[in-house]
């Protein structure tokens, strides 16, 4: 019997031992993204964003503690929520937040033409590629570890 059957969901560390090829690719995805050169602060912000919608615990202290080690604003960090309303972010980060919001409820909008005319106003055909991508990453590890229910890191400064 698995050590986490007794949980009322799995680990990260479980995730990581019984899939270790699936943990692997979703690593490189990201990676992938950050060696394109994506700003990571940016992303950041919208994998923070996507998993506030996905309700998922996990990756928003994960994304969270990323945020603060690598110096992203505290402002923003705390108004993402609200980050339509909030007069913090530049038109950029707006554009890859509303992306980020528009893919993750794809369901709900189906039609992307203006969503996506209102990204690709402020990034690159290969920046629109890498926040894409960013975005399915984090969407696929909110389905992974909020799914599994994986608890959340501790929190760091």
């Amino acid at each position: 019997m698995d050590e986490d059957a007794g949980r009322p969901g799995f680990t990260y560390e479980a995730f990581q031992r019984m899939m270790p090829d699936a943990n692997a690719a979703l690593l490189a995805a990201g990676k992938a993204v950050d060696d394109a050169g994506l700003a990571k602060d940016l992303t950041e912000l919208v994998k923070l964003r996507v998993s506030q919608i996905n309700a998922c615990a996990f990756c928003i202290q994960l994304h969270l503690n990323i945020a603060r080690r690598i110096g992203v604003d505290v402002a923003k960090v705390e108004q993402i929520a609200h980050w339509r309303d909030a007069g913090l972010y530049t038109a950029r980060e707006k554009a890859a937040l509303a992306w980020g919001e528009h893919l993750t409820a794809m369901s709900e909008a189906p039609s992307s033409v203006d969503a996506l005319a209102a990204m690709r106003a402020h990034f690159t055909d290969d920046e629109a590629m890498q926040l894409t991508v960013a975005i399915a990453s984090i969407n696929a590890w909110n389905r992974i570890s909020g799914g599994l229910g994986f608890p959340p890191p501790a929190a760091t400064g």
